[in-house]
């Protein structure tokens, strides 16, 4: 686990950031290692708003680069994070953010108590997913249509399966951005913030202005059409 800020305590929550990887690789993660570089403005946007000033915010250190199969390496490296994380600043609320193979780890490993939901980005939800363990958790997907690396189409099946199984979900159509999430990158920033700030109950959820059960919905809504939630501040 990586700390871009030395820890305080006590905090009153925590979100852990996932970046993205390849499907098998035993090899480590490089010193320059771009999924992790894309996810730093991410991290800093949280750092930055008033919101999460009392969050303890931190990476997740992969030691592989790929999922690998069965082996599912980076959700061990989440749990293990989750664990350090009890370890340094007790038991907290969590939200996790994830990043195409760090979201699908994300999604795995939010069955851990600590977790309230998971914020995944252009994730990768392949069919069959399991999603029986996401009962009443939070679970908000950001997802541009074009993207050719990870299917939004599966995104928004797995939100489906996802509600059946008791879970609280919302999709959010992105404009652009395809799988790197690079055009529009400030609306992913700010809407990846809005949806942490949810997760963790410090904020309603980004909507499209109509009723609380429509901002619950497995028919995802437009970036376009979000209006901004009503902040409650800290304090």
């Amino acid at each position: 686990m990586e700390l871009p800020r030395p820890p305080f305590l006590p905090a009153s929550g925590a979100v852990l950031v996932l970046h993205g990887g390849r499907a098998d690789s035993l090899t480590p993660p490089p010193l320059l290692n771009l999924p992790g570089l894309r996810m730093k403005p991410f991290a800093r946007a949280l750092d930055q708003d008033p919101l999460f000033a009392d969050v303890l915010i931190a990476s997740v250190r992969y030691r592989m680069r790929g999922w690998n199969g069965s082996r599912a390496d980076p959700v061990q490296d989440t749990r293990s994070a989750l664990e350090e994380l009890r370890h340094v600043a007790g038991p907290l609320p969590v939200a996790l953010i994830g990043h195409s193979m760090g979201a699908r780890a994300a999604l795995r490993a939010a069955d851990d108590p600590q977790v309230r939901g998971v914020v995944a980005l252009a994730p990768w939800c392949p069919p069959g997913e399991p999603v029986v363990h996401l009962a009443g958790r939070t679970i908000m997907a950001l997802h541009d249509e074009a993207d050719r690396i990870t299917s939004a189409t599966d995104t928004w099946n797995y939100l489906a399966r996802a509600r059946a199984a008791q879970a609280r979900v919302r999709g959010i159509r992105m404009p652009r951005g395809h799988h790197a999430m690079i055009r529009d990158a400030r609306l992913w920033h700010r809407l990846t913030t809005a949806c942490a700030a949810t997760v963790l109950g410090l904020a309603p959820p980004p909507g499209d202005g109509r009723s609380d059960a429509a901002a619950w919905s497995t028919e995802p809504v437009d970036a376009a059409d979000i209006t901004p939630p009503a902040r409650r501040l800290p304090g």
